[in-house]
């Protein structure tokens, strides 16, 4: 079938435009540009810049399309079409008409991770959980689709992928026992093709009690039923709100979903399924071929969304084709994405201690008594849990370098105190269940670390030192050289090989989005989006001031204000002409 995505695969290959979030179906945010290499970065300049005019949290970043720039920004979710050819000048700009009601259920921030591109059309999810469908040369609203209902809690905060025919968006709301899907819409109509719960009977989960495998065994007859205590999956969480990716080969989506409802364990006993798991659906029908859950039964918000990142490597000899995803509860997982076999799975920062490891053989992990929140019981403060609720990473994506074969992370160095208390449920009200504070290490008192990965063998290459979390997606590309942004506003260049700081510079706000590269005009350029916010800038973004609000963040960031300040602005740098 010809389709949408042949002419977006195309595109998706030549690294002189940036057409999907990630900049490929694999998620590996790397670039085959190399005029900016590890001798001249350097020399990196300020080239031109550009005022979103919106303030709070701006993550994820622009896409680069033939002559055109498409930049958005969070709440009311502004779109912006630029013109390349004539210093950005503005060409469109689409602002929906939202209701502001829909700001409170937001959890962590008024944020949005960015638009997608596929078949003339630039897709919108919005706050208010539509779909937007922008003609993308005159922005006019080709079509529009009401995923679900902010009265209820539910919002959209992810970015849109496009796969051939139909673009697939993921949901927001799991602190309001919002119950996770993705639905995959078709691309003339905005009619839905199909929806994947996180759980419920079969029929809504899209599995086959016998040919969907978890662990390489079949999952049974609704198994996205049985380890919930009567209808509480109805409300169980499993938001997924983080990044899609796509194997075309395989014909596969992957993703992650989100944390169980509520926060606190005693009132979901069991394993809690299918929240906090890795899904391989059809690309066509949505029906699941396997699925992984990571943290069965969490205790601790760590939230499975994270980028599922497809490379083709080594491990033990063989060749294989490897997912790897770097998740919220501090392991790094390397999986064998046409069969979910588990292959690697180990702590991405050294401080994790909720669990001692992952048994390989059941996937399983080997929890620590001292550090689990049920344990404790509710009302009972379970002290020095690392990580803390926002996990060694959250949804900030890591990128991939086919030279060097490591993947280079953002990540967070955060542990918490977490006390569960009862909550009962009511539509539209947060149903958190928990009172949490953040801190550093002890012994430590940075907050964040940027780090190299090799997925073959589970093992750090090398680790910066961050003085708060790294929240901004990381690029690497064929110059040899890495880019990450900074809480404090920096973009900072890397040696891929070595870690060694090459260049940064200081941008007029914090940020929490994600560097991409494009050519213009035979030119190379690095774009980022600043603008600080997100959970971890939550207290300056929503002006929260106590130690424990922000579901936690506040505290332990509120440092960040002697640093930078809120603003909206796209920076764009090259080299000197």
């Amino acid at each position: 079938m010809v389709s949408a995505n042949d002419d977006l695969a195309k595109l998706s290959k030549d690294p002189n435009q940036w057409v999907m979030p990630a900049g490929d179906y694999a998620n590996t945010r790397y670039s085959a540009l190399e005029q900016i290499n590890k001798t001249n970065v350097k020399n990196l300049q300020v080239a031109w810049t550009f005022s979103t005019g919106v303030l709070r949290g701006h993550e994820g970043g622009p896409l680069v399309i033939g002559d055109m720039m498409y930049v958005h920004a969070p709440f009311p979710n502004t779109v912006f079409a630029l013109d390349l050819k004539a210093n950005g000048r503005i060409v469109w700009k689409y602002e929906p008409k939202q209701d502001p009601n829909v700001i409170p259920v937001m959890c962590c921030d008024t944020v949005n991770r960015g638009v997608a591109y596929g078949e003339g059309k630039i897709f919108l999810h919005q706050a208010d959980t539509t779909l937007v469908a922008l003609d993308a040369k005159t922005g006019k609203v080709e079509w529009s689709v009401k995923d679900g209902d902010p009265s209820k809690g539910e919002t959209g905060t992810s970015a849109p992928l496009v796969v051939k025919d139909k673009v697939l968006i993921g949901n927001s709301g799991g602190e309001f026992g919002v119950r996770g899907k993705v639905t995959a819409y078709d691309i003339k109509t905005g009619k839905p093709a199909w929806v994947g719960w996180s759980m419920g009977p079969d029929s809504d989960t899209l599995m086959d009690p016998v040919k969907t495998t978890s662990m390489g065994k079949p999952v049974g007859k609704d198994s996205g039923i049985g380890t919930w205590q009567g209808d509480q999956w109805k409300i169980g969480g499993g938001t997924t709100w983080g990044w899609i990716s796509y194997d075309p080969e395989l014909n596969l989506v992957y993703y992650g979903t989100g944390n169980p409802s509520t926060w606190n364990p005693m009132q979901r006993p069991g394993d809690n399924k299918w929240s906090m798991t890795i899904f391989a659906r059809d690309a066509d029908s949505g029906m699941a071929k396997w699925v992984y859950q990571m943290t069965p039964h969490d205790e601790w918000d760590y939230d499975g969304v994270n980028e599922m990142i497809l490379v083709n490597q080594k491990i033990g000899g063989q060749d294989r084709k490897m997912l790897v995803h770097f998740d919220r509860n501090g392991f790094g997982y390397t999986l064998d994405r046409a069969t979910g076999e588990l292959l690697v799975a180990e702590k991405f920062d050294p401080v994790v201690n909720w669990a001692t490891k992952i048994d390989l053989k059941t996937g399983l992990p080997e929890r620590v008594k001292e550090y689990s929140t049920r344990a404790g019981g509710e009302d009972k403060n379970t002290q020095g849990i690392c990580p803390a609720a926002l996990g060694s990473k959250d949804q900030q994506p890591a990128a991939f370098s086919p030279k060097t074969g490591l993947f280079y992370v953002p990540t967070n160095q955060v542990c918490m105190d977490y006390e569960p208390f009862k909550v009962a449920y009511t539509a539209g009200q947060p149903y958190v269940g928990a009172t949490l504070s953040m801190f550093p290490p002890k012994g430590k008192d940075n907050l964040g670390n940027f780090i190299a990965w090799d997925a073959t063998t589970g093992k750090i290459k090398w680790s910066l030192p961050e003085p708060f979390s790294v929240w901004s997606g990381a690029l690497a590309t064929a110059g040899g050289v890495v880019f990450y942004g900074t809480l404090e506003g920096y973009l900072k260049a890397v040696d891929a090989e070595t870690g060694k700081e090459l260049y940064k510079f200081k941008t007029p706000s914090g940020i929490i989005g994600n560097v991409n590269t494009y050519t213009h005009g035979g030119r190379q350029y690095i774009a980022i989006l600043s603008g600080i916010g997100g959970w971890a800038g939550i207290g300056m973004a929503a002006g929260l001031t106590g130690e424990t609000e922000g579901l936690g963040a506040v505290g332990a960031y509120k440092a960040l204000s002697n640093y930078t300040q809120l603003g909206g602005t796209l920076t764009v740098f090259a080299l000197p002409q």
